[in-house]
């Protein structure tokens, strides 16, 4: 009987670890959706470029397909800053879940969102620099998300519609050129219009942020425009440059023509 020396396992498990660490758990999967949706989320005139100048993670399989989290981070700052992004979830019934446009102090960009996933479905991921568009993503698996019924009572929800909340991770006090990590977040139901009344069973009519910008001082640093496949409560993480200003200013508005505006300070980590 031939005996596989112990240090050469160990060396073959090691390499095999690492190469399977390597490896995205979850790339995207080819599939026939995208090809009738392509058309609709590019622009025409824009090619999508080779090249890895992002990367974005997400899960595998969702704990909850109501929010789930999408992280996107610029890996190579050689192609200038990414200035959009469009989050798109090809199997859901509105695919194209966000169009985010930055400002300068959001490079290089790192950014969070929550979204949700109403089928088994590839999570696409378009970045735009001033000269070229670059696609990449994830195949995750949930289902059910945008019609998953609401978590709080319709009038709770109502009652702390457009109450935000901001949150630094970091202890750093308010300086001109320090790098922040961010959190805001929404009190807002987000009906997606396909969840259903749990006393009547009738659908409750979408009700959702459509629109959100985000300022430091008179310095934009993100506009998004949303849509039903944006999670309830809204939760958005991001690095800045801080610019020195001590507070943040925040718009909302939805799709009922209600307008949430707050200006919060940036305080440390708490």
């Amino acid at each position: 009987m031939t005996r596989f020396p112990m240090t050469a396992l160990c060396l073959s498990l090691t390499l095999g670890t690492a190469a399977l660490a390597e490896e995205p758990r979850n790339p995207l999967q080819d599939g026939e959706t995208w090809d009738y949706l392509r058309a609709d989320i590019l622009d025409a005139n824009k090619a999508l470029s080779p090249g890895a100048v992002f990367a974005v993670d997400a899960p595998y399989r969702a704990h909850d397909a109501a929010t789930v989290p999408v992280v996107v981070t610029q890996t190579d700052q050689s192609v200038g800053p990414i200035t959009t992004l469009k989050i798109v979830v090809d199997e859901n019934p509105a695919p194209l879940a966000a169009e985010i446009k930055f400002g300068p102090a959001m490079a290089p960009l790192r950014f969070e969102a929550r979204v949700r996933v109403n089928a088994y479905s590839n999570l696409r991921v378009i970045a735009e620099t001033a000269s070229a568009s670059y696609l990449d993503g994830r195949f995750v698996k949930a289902a059910g998300g945008c019609a998953a019924p609401a978590t709080r009572d319709p009038e709770v929800a109502l009652a702390h519609m457009g109450e935000m909340r901001l949150r630094h991770f970091d202890s750093a006090p308010v300086q001109i050129g320090s790098r922040r990590d961010a959190q805001l977040m929404i009190r807002h139901p987000n009906y997606s219009g396909l969840q259903r009344d749990q006393i009547t069973q009738l659908f409750v009519p979408a009700h959702f942020i459509q629109d959100l910008t985000v300022w430091q001082g008179d310095e934009m640093l993100f506009s998004l425009t949303g849509g039903i496949s944006i999670s309830e409560d809204p939760v958005f993480r991001f690095s800045y440059t801080d610019n020195g200003t001590p507070d943040l200013r925040i718009r909302a508005e939805d799709t009922e023509g209600n307008v949430f505006e707050e200006v919060l300070p940036k305080a440390s980590a708490s």
